[in-house]
């Protein structure tokens, strides 16, 4: 297994009928959905601009606009309700809720309203 390789294939399994595949038309060639996929998921994980995407996804522009179109389609949502549901079957998700109530208050002069104080203002 490379370290590029993000998704198991019993993942792979799950989710590949969801991505976007070949519809006939002639012209470029398709490219590979897991591979983009997966160029997706190492640049979301690593937080790295899109030109510094590693060669081994293919052309860092072809990535991207696969992460709009499937960002836009809504592809993403269904992939990760997909996968959430596969664990829970096998008891992989703690469905335990934390809920924080943390108040942050601000003094009064670090807002950016302007008070008149009825003094002269130039």
């Amino acid at each position: 297994m490379s370290r590029f390789q993000l998704l198991t294939d019993d993942q792979w399994a799950l989710i590949s009928d969801k991505l976007p595949h070949r519809i006939g038309k002639k012209g470029r060639p398709f490219s590979d959905p897991r591979l983009m996929l997966e160029g997706i998921i190492y640049r979301l994980r690593c937080g790295i601009p899109w030109r510094d995407l590693p060669e081994c996804f293919g052309s860092w522009h072809t990535v991207y606009h696969w992460y709009n179109r499937m960002a836009k389609d809504g592809i993403f949502d269904e992939i990760v309700t997909t996968l959430i549901a596969a664990a829970d079957h096998q008891g992989l998700v703690d469905w335990s809720v934390s809920i924080d109530s943390t108040i942050s208050r601000a003094h009064q002069h670090a807002t950016n309203i302007t008070r008149h104080t009825g003094g002269f203002v130039e």
